[in-house]
């Protein structure tokens, strides 16, 4: 699961765009897992009091998800698909990263059919300490 060799070089993998990027390394990949690292940086649009917002660490989760997909499409030879949250449930934020800390989120496929993909989703910081988690829905644009 864990790649040989992390991916730092992620912008053609997402559809997001600076500034608007949540995630920065792939640390891992399979059909059913993904794992992605991002440093919280002062300079970052969701960054607010000190701490990255919760809005900030709900789209880490949804550029994740988006990973996978665009990871996936990349080895198939495809452009990245667009998608969307199509809903969120069950979401918990323990805590706000701060600056300069590293965040690790983990994304367990549960389902996919048709565009549309339920996982579900975990940060923690490098010390192994849970700071979010949630199941989400995420659509493909058509």
């Amino acid at each position: 699961m864990l790649l040989d060799k992390p991916i730092s070089n992620i912008e053609n993998l997402i559809p997001q765009k600076a500034p608007f990027v949540m995630v920065d390394t792939l640390l891992g990949f399979s059909c059913e897992n993904i794992i992605s690292s991002f440093k919280i940086i002062e300079t970052n649009i969701f960054y607010k009091n000190q701490t990255l917002s919760e809005v900030g660490l709900i789209e880490n989760m949804a550029q994740t998800v988006a990973l996978h997909t665009g990871y996936d499409y990349f080895l198939k030879g495809e452009p990245t698909p667009m998608g969307y949250i199509g809903s969120i449930k069950e979401i918990q934020i323990l805590m706000l990263p701060q600056l300069d800390e590293v965040i690790i989120t983990e994304v367990r496929i549960l389902q996919e059919f048709m565009g549309v993909t339920l996982v579900e989703i975990t940060i923690s910081n490098t010390k192994k300490k849970k700071i979010a988690s949630c199941t989400m829905k995420t659509v493909m644009a058509t």
